[in-house]
């Protein structure tokens, strides 16, 4: 079985910059960590690939600037065999639908894919909309909010998805399209062996000419969404706490909510 887990290098969560021209997060020279999602999908990737046998493959996908070579060579630490990373500016700027786009080119040119796995969503965008864009970009099935793997033959694959009010059992044709939530399995730590593996491991490196990309189709010009503005919100002022018995409490709150009221209904 040919397994693909798609990763993404985000800004660490302290550590966030924006653009002020292209409204992007900027990417080059921050302090970046991969996807904690996407660890759990490295995670079920590794577990799909025990379960299947055989000679089946793991090969970590990302898009991103050079510096995201370091969050593909963590994952082959993992266990995975092998990293392509994405990398032109030609895919800089991307919203949602010019990601999936260039991922879904990379994974045709890859060729006999059986498995595209994603962590749920990225900590940066949180719209979870890539993994389901790639399914529709190459036309298939697909299974998001796996929290449980169940019977994995060559032809089909069982997984348990989350959903608000239940889990929902599914059997799916392959190739298929997975998203993952944290319930998968906690990510497993890098070995020695991993390591030295990692260190030594060649980095495919494709540009959009490579994958046969269309210009219109790639990164800031190709995506049909735009960021008008984007800001940090305004810190929050103090807030201010009664003391004292309950009654005593909810007293002083009224006496400080009736001005406002009376004011808003003016």
């Amino acid at each position: 079985m040919k397994i693909i887990v798609c990763i993404k290098q985000v800004p660490d969560t302290t550590d966030v910059k924006i653009n002020p021209e292209t409204n992007t997060l900027i990417r080059e020279g921050v302090v970046s960590i991969t996807n904690p999602y996407d660890m759990y999908a490295i995670e079920a990737a590794l577990q799909i690939k025990a379960l299947a046998g055989g000679d089946s493959t793991v090969t970590a996908l990302s898009m991103g600037p050079p510096q995201a070579e370091a969050i593909l060579r963590d994952a082959i630490s993992m266990g995975v065999d092998s990293g392509i990373l994405l990398s032109d500016r030609a895919f800089a700027g991307a919203d949602t639908w010019a990601t999936s786009y260039a991922l879904s080119k990379a994974i045709e040119h890859i060729g006999d894919v059986d498995l595209i796995v994603f962590g749920k969503q990225a900590a940066d965008g949180d719209t979870a909309q890539v993994g389901p864009g790639v399914a529709t970009h190459l036309d298939l099935p697909q299974i998001t909010y796996v929290r449980k793997l169940g019977e994995i033959t060559s032809e089909t694959i069982t997984a348990e998805r989350m959903l608000e009010d239940g889990n929902e059992t599914i059997k799916s044709q392959l190739p298929c399209v997975m998203t993952v939530v944290k319930e998968i399995g906690e990510p497993r730590l890098p070995s020695l062996r991993g390591k030295m593996a990692a260190k030594k491991a060649e980095i495919t490196v494709w540009k959009a000419e490579d994958i046969g990309c269309e210009p219109d189709k790639c990164g800031l010009n190709g995506s049909p969404t735009k960021v008008v503005k984007i800001f940090t919100p305004a810190a929050r002022g103090t807030g201010e706490i009664f003391t004292g018995e309950p009654h005593e409490a909810v007293n002083a709150l009224v006496e400080k909510l009736i001005p406002v009221i009376v004011g808003a209904s003016n």
